[in-house]
């Protein structure tokens, strides 16, 4: 107990020294179901100097990632859904072009071949499923689904969601309280926010000379995401895109998101989210190529890239999770029983150190 304690110490004393530049940082970390990590620094208003709690709220980018992926895990576990089964056979409409033998697998690989939003999509259209799902079921793969991949940075959500409404008559957002209910983090994970829950949200801002780097990452991602809907702290602070079923992110708090990575691999208050049998699957190797867009390496867990933000999938062969594009992260470790995230108030893509640094120094203490 006295190195989870140090631990506990040591984590607080960072944060406390990261928010003179981070403004706002929660951190919260589990080990074989026992929260071990839970820390708070900062602010999350930075006009109103409203401090950072745990219960918090941040949109976190593609931290909420790891959340989709895990009610479709949870779906397949319970034989709801199958990874193999074509999609079409619940939503046949997704059959044109091609795709009728694309599989649940193949999106959570990303590797069906449909990671481009229409390019005229607005910020509004993100509100708008069925003009976004009805444009992914109509359209042309990439490529022939699961021969090749290329992160899915906004599709996936949408993919992962309308397949889970298709075979269970309800939201993703619905399943995922649901599944997180017993755990008592249904109102820390979010894919939107209800209204009556927005004052608990962090209002994120842009470090000093942000420009360049989202303009490099428009850039970089304008085949697939149009510029007019890379997230920006601007918008991501608007109740109405808060509002907004996105599942390609996510609105939680640090301590939510670690509880749902240790329930998945392992038991937390007397709740599995899968059977110990599965979990293996799950996080194992599921595809291993190279990035068509981005050009890096890409390993993928079922719905999770392997290894831990700053390690490779070499390094940390039993580490899954997801970033988030602001410099949010959560992962677990199968080997250890480790699960952590960390969610922060500065809304910054080029700086993911603190996530890094935290990250490495939790799970060097709990190896």
């Amino acid at each position: 107990m006295g190195n989870v304690t140090n631990l506990q110490e040591q984590v607080q004393q960072r944060v406390d020294e990261l928010a003179e530049t981070e403004i706002g940082l929660q951190v919260a970390a589990y080990q074989n179901g026992e929260l071990v990590v839970d820390a708070v620094a900062g602010v999350s208003a930075p006009a109103t100097r409203r401090p950072v709690t745990a219960d918090t709220l941040f949109f976190s980018a593609s931290t909420g990632k790891g959340a989709s992926a895990t009610v479709a895990n949870v779906l397949v576990d319970r034989g709801v859904l199958a990874y193999d089964s074509p999609i079409a056979d619940i939503w046949p409409e997704f059959a044109a072009h091609g795709k009728e033998k694309a599989t649940l697998r193949h999106v959570l690989t990303h590797s069906v071949g449909l990671p481009a939003l229409p390019p005229d999509t607005t910020l509004a259209d993100l509100a708008d499923w069925t003009k976004l799902t009805s444009y992914l079921a109509a359209a042309e793969p990439w490529w022939e689904p699961g021969t090749k991949t290329t992160y899915h940075a906004e599709t996936f959500g949408y993919l992962v969601g309308e397949i889970v409404r298709r075979a269970t008559g309800r939201t993703i957002s619905d399943v995922l309280r649901e599944i997180a209910e017993p755990l008592g983090i249904a109102d820390e994970v979010y894919f939107g926010v209800p209204l009556d829950q927005q004052h608990r949200v962090a209002t994120l801002i842009e470090p000093d000379g942000a420009e360049e780097t989202f303009a490099m990452l428009a850039g970089m991602f304008a085949r697939v995401t149009p510029p007019a809907v890379m997230p920006r702290a601007a918008h991501v602070n608007m109740p109405e895109h808060l509002a907004a079923e996105t599942p390609s992110s996510g609105v939680l708090t640090a301590r939510g998101i670690a509880k749902l990575y240790a329930a998945l691999i392992g038991e937390v208050d007397g709740v599995r989210l899968v059977r110990p049998e599965a979990v293996a699957e799950i996080t194992g190797p599921a595809l291993v190529a190279k990035d068509e867009l981005l050009g890096n390496p890409a390993t993928w867990a079922l719905g999770y890239p392997i290894g831990r933000l700053g390690s490779t999938a070499e390094e940390s062969p039993t580490s899954f999770g997801m970033p988030g594009m602001g410099g949010s992260v959560a992962w677990a470790d199968t080997r250890s029983g480790v699960a952590f995230a960390l969610t922060r108030t500065l809304f910054d893509p080029a700086q993911s150190a603190p996530a890094i640094e935290i990250g490495n120094l939790v799970a060097k203490s709990l190896s």
